[in-house]
């Protein structure tokens, strides 16, 4: 799985636009508006490898991406309202009570701050695991409300291929994060126009082994390319 999500970004034709254009994505994300496309694109990426398509998609149907960024981005939301939650009630609950001036109120309410702390990293990592598999089920069914359905996603989530899939991207986010900091650093800075780059690659890598993990699971449909490319 880690060779093919690797080698996946640089199938297929066109790979340097289609490279090109990430790269502008992720760099104008800051700008917000960029970001849904990005988001758009990343999960046609889930779709596209749920299916075995074994090319990753090009960038096309711009408004379909935008709307499927936008449906991509509210899903993760509505997933990370309670993780959130906790971390901005125990952050008030921390700072509340060391301004509260009595140590006993200070200790409760600082106690109990970081166990909802420690809750909502807890939270955090069960909504990483969660979300792509919830992302691959809206983008595989063209419905966010497939992104909900529970009685699907378990299948996925308890499955070691997912499992696997969720370890394998902090290995490479680590890596992904030495070269970083080594092309900034040994580069006097130049190197930075080139950290949208390798940050669309990880994306797409990681991106890829969520998806296939998925529809390896739920032996979902092949599309007609994918299909076309197994006969040939």
């Amino acid at each position: 799985m880690l060779e093919d999500g690797l080698s996946y970004p640089l199938s297929g034709d066109n790979t340097l636009g289609r490279i090109v254009i990430g790269s502008l994505l992720v760099a104008g994300s800051i700008f917000v508006i960029p970001m849904f496309f990005l988001f758009g694109y990343l999960v046609r990426v889930l779709e596209s490898t749920a299916r075995n398509e074994p090319e990753p998609p090009e960038f096309d149907d711009w408004g379909k991406m935008f709307v499927d960024g936008l449906k991509g981005v509210v899903v993760t939301l509505v997933y990370g309202i309670l993780p959130f939650a906790l971390i901005g009630v125990s952050f008030t609950l921390s700072v509340g009570g060391a301004s509260s001036g009595n140590d006993a109120a200070a200790g409760l309410l600082g106690g109990v701050g970081v166990i909802g702390l420690l809750a909502s990293f807890v939270g955090l990592f069960v909504l990483y695991y969660l979300v792509p598999a919830a992302l691959t089920n809206m983008a595989v069914e063209d419905s966010i409300g497939a992104a909900f359905d529970f009685s699907l996603l378990k299948d996925v989530l308890l499955s070691f291929d997912y499992l696997i899939a969720w370890l394998i991207p902090f290995g490479i986010a680590f890596v992904a994060q030495l070269l970083t900091s080594a092309l900034v650093t040994f580069t006097f800075g130049i190197g930075i126009i080139l950290v949208p780059t390798i940050q669309f690659y990880v994306n797409v890598s990681v991106f890829y082994m969520f998806g296939s993990a998925f529809g390896k699971v739920t032996g979902i449909s092949p599309s007609r390319s994918a299909s076309t490319a197994g006969i040939a």
